[in-house]
């Protein structure tokens, strides 16, 4: 992968224009102007009262783009070092930073879903979950599944936020809040949902970030109990010691 790098080792010029095209995109999406299904590279370029034409001499196309502004979301995630002791709390604690940068801007979960990431700083979380699973004596296998399907939780998680923050509506086009959903659980018939109709509340229940964090957890005992059937990759000698993100 290629690094646009001074020899000193700073960002290069080009890498500070993408980095500020990103920076612009993500202060529309903040300010709910556009959602980022619409945003598109003349918005951006129009952001730095610049043209298109210019704009594209640096990054490629929209899918670039997002890969930059999920880029920029993840710099500003603080990465632990692996304590075994705590790896459950530190795994947990990623993945929330993670959801709320997400949170920030509307519809950007949906950049992070849509391209392999390249950005070297999106593939810095990814790098230190996994090792934080790896310090935990987690197996490679477990580790490196778990970690992606983190990753894709934390993800869809926001992305589905955004969309129920933006349509909130029933198919009648009225507004319907929780309590609402319960109500109308309760009304289906009951000799067909006998479950849905008795537990409305627990299907309804949570308050804040109580079932993505439930989630998560039941993730991490999931791998406290039990072990994966698929075997362990065989060891090599060249592989290095677990260390944390720098």
């Amino acid at each position: 992968m290629k690094r646009f790098t001074t020899p000193s080792g700073a960002p290069s010029p080009k890498i500070r224009l993408i980095v500020r095209c990103a920076a612009m995109a993500a202060a529309s999406l903040r300010g709910n102007m556009i959602g980022y299904d619409r945003l598109t590279m003349r918005t951006v370029a129009d952001a730095l009262d610049t043209g298109p034409a210019s704009l594209y001499a640096h990054v490629r196309n929209k899918a670039q783009l997002g890969d930059l502004l999920v880029g920029e979301l993840c710099s500003r995630i603080d990465l632990p070092e692996p304590d075994p002791a705590r790896w459950q709390e530190q795994f947990l604690d990623v993945c929330g930073q993670l959801r709320d940068q997400l949170l920030q801007y509307p519809g950007i979960a949906q950049a992070a879903l849509a391209v392999v990431p390249a950005d070297l700083t999106v593939l810095r979380v990814g790098e230190a979950l996994f090792a934080l699973l790896l310090a935990a004596g987690v197996s490679a296998q477990d580790a490196a599944w778990t970690s992606d399907a983190a990753f894709l939780y934390v993800t869809a998680y926001c992305l589905e936020a955004s969309v129920a923050e933006r349509q909130g509506e029933d198919v009648h086009g009225e507004v319907v809040d929780r309590a609402e959903i319960a109500e109308r659980l309760k009304m289906l018939p009951v000799e067909q949902f006998p479950n849905t109709v008795a537990f409305a509340r627990e299907l309804t229940a949570g308050e804040g970030h109580d079932r993505f964090d439930h989630t998560l957890r039941l993730m991490m005992r999931g791998l406290s109990s039990t072990s994966s059937s698929v075997p362990p990759a065989p060891a090599r000698d060249d592989r290095q010691p677990c260390r944390g993100p720098h």
